[in-house]
């Protein structure tokens, strides 16, 4: 039986017509159709029915599909490993990053990368469902994000890694800088800045401050890019909500103040390592893993 021939009909069978199919495999789908009545004559039975301009799945064809997904994927792991032990030394890695991993990683990863001569690393930003199908797609070796945000599947290894504090951070001549105590009122006086949150967040920061701490309406400034809200807080009054070890450079070195907010917020921010279920992993990716454990912490 030809692996090529299981591909065509999962292709086939996601797609549902022979010219869609056909595109995403980029053959003639006189091919395809010949690959399919190859595989019907290896198997001794039809897949497919052909009923007007509807190609339905038979039972043998329903029963090879399910088959099929684990063989071909299982093929595809194997060209994989084969392809890392033939590269031997090659140290190459995609990885993604969500938000907070970004801003503390970002700068220390490629620094060090650029002293190792052999050493290729490309990193991915963006959404963390969009980089979920590109880890399922095997266009990235890992990803560190926020675990809150992943859904448990059995295609996935999700490592917790580190729970970092969040709150809340200002410029130091800030007008509430130097108040020893402030309220949710006091915060609601000037544009909250944050990274979009988890579900989890949202109830949290609600059940300690109430409705009005809702980020879908405490929010007014919201992007992906920590980097670029902590260098919005530190040009104007907008505050900072986020992890704290993302603004520690300017906390250190006087620029920034956290804010003493009553009560104290209690939200941590639960960093995961994530690798796809079976995957073989890259010589590169120990030093990675290494990398991420060492500087993702307060």
């Amino acid at each position: 039986m030809n692996i090529k021939h299981l591909e065509h009909l999962l292709a086939l069978a996601d797609r549902g017509s022979f010219s869609r199919a056909a595109e995403k495999l980029f053959i003639t789908q006189s091919a395809l159709s010949r690959s399919i009545q190859s595989l019907e004559e290896d198997l001794g039975g039809k897949v497919l029915d052909r009923i007007g301009k509807r190609n339905e799945l038979t039972p043998l064809g329903l029963d090879v599909v399910a088959r099929a997904r684990h063989i071909v994927r299982d093929a595809a792991e194997l060209r994989h490993s084969a392809k890392l032990l033939q590269e031997g030394g090659n140290a190459s890695i995609s990885v993604g990053l969500g938000s907070g991993p970004a801003a503390l990683l970002m700068v220390p990863l490629m620094s060090a990368a650029a002293k190792m001569p052999a050493m290729r690393v490309a990193v991915t930003q963006g959404p963390v469902e969009l980089q979920v199908l590109q880890l399922r797609s095997r266009q990235l070796d890992a990803m560190v994000v926020d675990m809150r945000r992943v859904i448990p599947t059995a295609d996935l290894n999700i490592e917790s890694l580190a729970e970092l504090r969040a709150g809340f951070v200002a410029r130091a001549d800030h007008p509430l800088a130097q108040k020893k105590s402030v309220t949710l009122a006091d915060l609601l006086r000037y544009p909250v800045a944050s990274t979009p949150l988890s579900d989890e967040v949202a109830r949290l920061l609600v059940d300690q401050y109430g409705l009005q701490a809702n980020p879908a309406e405490m929010v007014k400034l919201r992007c992906d890019d920590v980097t670029a809200l902590i260098a919005t807080m530190s040009q104007t009054d907008a505050i900072f909500l986020g992890v704290i070890a993302t603004t520690r450079a300017g906390l250190d070195d006087g620029s920034l103040v956290e804010l003493h907010v009553k009560p104290k917020l209690s939200a941590t921010a639960r960093f995961a390592y994530v690798t796809l279920a079976g995957r073989t992993e890259a010589p590169a990716m120990g030093f990675f893993r290494q990398f991420v454990r060492e500087h993702l912490r307060e």
